[in-house]
């Protein structure tokens, strides 16, 4: 058996037959940066509200990912690329299926998203920026792994020992060092309102 006998099988239901039954456009909404910046919290605040609005709507969580899809998979930069990669093509099946698909990733280089938003659409990719001050962030420390980077305990931490590609151009940039996370996603919905992903 090789790759050349592998043959995609096409879905008989299309994904505008999908987005019609769901009364929503599919999207992937890609929140990327430092650990620590809120993107888990305003993905997973988001999903609640979309959900509860009768959306179909699913998280995809860095930490999440790494207990079993990327269990096998550590820090280093071969590593992280893989796991992105993964997580692009989880991505990609989930919104054919006419989902809204929200990703909370790290995802440190602009090489690594870029990669996923190549496997959508034109406008099927919406990268959300979490900007907050290393300094902000590492004073917080919800985790307590800055504190643990800056010792040695913990490498290739990003943010600390491991650099972070910062996106030049996002669709959204949100400053969770001074905004809420009802804030931020009310920004977010304004946005998926904005590219008529949400009718």
């Amino acid at each position: 058996m090789s790759e050349k006998n592998l043959v995609w099988h096409k879905s008989s239901v299309t994904r505008a037959q999908r987005e019609a039954a769901h009364q929503h456009k599919a999207v992937v909404v890609w929140f990327t940066g430092l650990p620590g910046s809120g993107k888990s919290t305003i993905a997973h605040g988001l999903e609640a509200q979309l959900f509860a609005e009768g959306r179909e709507v699913y998280v995809l969580d860095g930490d999440n990912i790494r207990h079993g899809l990327c269990s096998d998979l550590g820090f280093t930069p071969e590593d992280r690329t893989e796991n992105i990669r993964r997580v692009g093509e989880v991505a990609k099946l989930l919104y054919d299926a006419g989902m809204i698909v929200l990703c909370a990733f790290v995802s440190p280089t602009e090489a690594g998203r870029e990669q996923v938003r190549r496997l959508l659409p034109e406008n099927g990719f919406i990268e959300i920026y979490c900007h907050c001050p290393i300094d902000v962030i590492a004073e917080r420390d919800p985790k307590g792994f800055y504190a643990q980077a800056k010792t040695g305990q913990i490498a290739n931490y990003t943010g600390v020992s491991a650099p972070y590609e910062a996106p030049a151009h996002p669709d959204l940039a949100l400053d969770t060092s001074a905004m809420t996370p009802e804030a931020c996603i009310a920004q977010a919905v304004t946005l998926l309102q904005a590219r008529e992903v949400l009718k």
